[in-house]
């Protein structure tokens, strides 16, 4: 998001905040990972022969998919990456929503929080399928389990914002999936996927709105009512 934030940014200091921000990100991304892996807690993605040659797209085919009764292309390594990240990334979510709905004292946003979960199911479900079909198998999921503690670490307020942030996340990786997947199926259950996260947004968007917890953000003079005089 920096780096995305980095290309709307004309201003220097501002640039300069994202330039030191995309850098912190990195090194700590690089340092947790390399902590998970050292302590074999960290699911690592299944792994592809190497090509010996570089090849070249023959025929349209290449994008079919849809057909149930044809046959599907094996799963290419952008492919292969993009299902794994969105199962990992799912699973992560599951994890943290699932806790959110134990905690939370609202019944809106506890019920908001149990959709969430179901959704992420959905999702993981949706993905492993596609794996299993292309007779690969996803690595043991690891890392943390949900307590049964029901102490909320944050307010509801913080909690919401949090799934806020995430579906965003969501919504630009299924996008990304839909259009770097080149088997026509794969983009049409990203894009379906897709939806479904919109529209779990746009109900948390309504509740914040609700409950007084989205600050309006700045924006644009209105001009028809400086004109018309209110």
């Amino acid at each position: 998001m920096y780096t995305i934030n980095m290309n709307m940014a004309y201003n220097d200091k501002v640039m300069q905040i994202y330039e030191v921000l995309t850098s912190v990100t990195q090194k700590i991304y690089k340092l947790s990972t390399l902590y998970l892996l050292e302590r074999g807690i960290l699911t690592v993605p299944p792994k592809g022969t190497m090509p010996t040659t570089n090849e070249f797209i023959k025929s349209k085919s290449y994008m079919d998919g849809l057909n149930p009764f044809g046959d599907k292309r094996a799963l290419n390594d952008i492919e292969m990456g993009i299902l794994h990240h969105g199962i990992e990334t799912n699973n992560i979510g599951l994890q943290l929503i699932t806790g959110f709905a134990q905690c939370a004292k609202n019944k809106e946003v506890k019920e908001f929080f149990v959709k969430g979960k179901e959704l992420a199911k959905k999702q993981i479900k949706v993905m492993e399928e596609i794996l299993l079909e292309s007779d690969v198998q996803f690595s043991a999921t690891s890392g943390g389990t949900v307590t049964t503690s029901t102490v909320p670490p944050f307010s509801d307020k913080l909690m919401m914002h949090c799934i806020y942030l995430l579906n965003g996340f969501g919504l630009v990786a299924n996008s990304f999936g839909a259009y770097f997947s080149m088997r026509k199926d794969i983009s049409v259950k990203t894009t379906f996927l897709a939806k479904d996260v919109y529209f779990y947004a746009q109900e948390g968007i309504k509740l914040k709105i609700k409950n007084g917890w989205f600050e309006e953000r700045p924006q644009m003079e209105d001009r028809s009512k400086i004109i018309k005089g209110y």
